[in-house]
């Protein structure tokens, strides 16, 4: 097997700016503030696609597709979240498609990569996750966990790279922990949201948002205002959004009064928007990914 070329010169490249700041501008310039999230599964594929039994077979298929849908929603969207496990679960040779598949999304302009691996740990481990984002993958933002506090979230802040710390997720079993109610009447969601704004504000860019931002979830409205509240100066990246029941009216306690501040993610209501015999079913991506655009920018008065 042949390892991927992951020190390329598109890899290794990254702009100094703030991410946030470097989100923000994307954002404006492609008209609303959505992301498609490539969770994809050798099953579901277009039937073209469908590959033959083997992890290898299962990888190399899944990793044509992810780049497909890149190529379809180029220009569309400003950021992509590439979801880890999917590759990972094909070993080796999933690793490899990964890694592929993100140095193609870090060669289209004006696209935001997103690294979805919820890592948490601390220490040298810590540092060891951030460098395989930020050096090996060279994504522009990951997902992490913030239940080891601080040490799990700086080492993936900083260096023109950015985090989104899991706060409260779109999950239903996610309320058993994040809705408990701690000692000081705050829910265990409104504490981490509260570490976060605090550890955020070290790296604020000039639009006054910070690198370390949350992931909040579309299902969770009426929190997700509260949490606005308590995190003024954080992006959330927004799941839930489609297929998992959140609509437009659910999104917008995310943002602020400006409409800003928020990243707005589907998944499998974009990625998987063909009839599997379609064999040009990039173009339903696409149209998909519009259709997206549309809603969310619409909803924020960006987009007529």
């Amino acid at each position: 097997m042949t390892a991927p070329n992951i020190n390329s010169a598109n890899a290794t490249t990254h702009a100094p700016a703030n991410a946030a700041d470097r989100l923000l501008a994307r954002i404006e310039a492609a008209g609303a503030p959505v992301c498609v999230g490539l969770d994809p599964v050798a099953e579901k594929l277009p039937a073209v696609l469908r590959p033959a039994p083997g992890h290898a077979a299962a990888a190399n298929a899944i990793g044509e597709f992810s780049r497909g849908v890149i190529d379809a929603v180029a220009g569309i969207v400003p950021a992509v979240k590439i979801q880890a496990a999917c590759f990972e679960r094909h070993g080796p040779a999933g690793v490899t498609a990964l890694a592929s598949v993100l140095e193609h999304a870090r060669a289209v302009d004006g696209l935001e990569v997103i690294l979805d691996f919820k890592r948490g740990d601390i220490g040298i481990s810590a540092d060891h996750y951030a460098a395989s984002a930020r050096d090996a993958y060279c994504a522009d933002w990951t997902t992490v966990s913030a239940y080891l506090g601080a040490d799990s979230l700086t080492p993936f802040v900083g260096q023109g790279h950015g985090a989104f710390a899991l706060v409260r997720t779109s999950n239903p079993s996610g309320d058993a922990v994040q809705s408990l109610r701690l000692a000081d009447g705050r829910t265990v969601a409104e504490a981490v949201a509260d570490m976060v704004a605090s550890i955020g504000a070290a790296s604020v860019g000039t639009a006054g948002f910070s690198a370390l931002g949350a992931v909040v979830g579309a299902t969770k409205p009426t929190d997700a205002a509260a949490l606005r509240i308590r995190m003024p100066q954080q992006i959330f990246l927004v799941p839930g959004f489609g297929a998992q029941g959140g609509g437009v009216d659910d999104v917008l306690p995310c943002f602020r009064s400006d409409g800003r501040g928020a990243l707005v993610t589907a998944s499998r209501s974009v990625i998987y928007a063909f009839n599997a015999a379609d064999r040009a079913w990039h173009e339903a991506v696409r149209r998909a990914a519009e259709d997206l655009r549309t809603q969310i920018g619409s909803a924020l008065g960006v987009r007529a």
